[in-house]
């Protein structure tokens, strides 16, 4: 979506349905490893995509899940949630 509204297609897109994406993840069957580098991979290529930003694409907007976003905002957003899953993470499986 931040790619999208940041190279001028404002969508809209629809929302994303957790309990639908989990399941068909197939996390169970991949090794931790594999996670781990899929996990490295995606937060590159984000922090790669908003580095290559100039103002106009950060202050360009889109609609998602029937609301209006900058693409600024989606920055600070994704940002906040993975900083919502590693909690998750440390809570259900790194506290012993």
């Amino acid at each position: 979506r931040a790619m999208s509204f940041a190279r001028n297609d404002r969508g809209p897109f629809p929302g994303m349905d957790e309990k639908t994406y989990t399941p068909n993840g197939f996390f169970d069957e991949r090794s931790f490893k594999s996670l781990l580098s899929e996990y490295q991979a995606q937060r590159t290529a984000t922090i790669e995509l908003f580095t290559g930003l100039n103002e106009t694409s950060l202050t360009r907007t889109g609609v998602a899940s029937d609301s209006e976003f900058s693409v600024r905002s989606l920055v600070y957003i994704i940002a906040g949630h993975e900083k919502h899953h590693m909690n998750i993470l440390k809570e259900r499986y790194l506290i012993s």
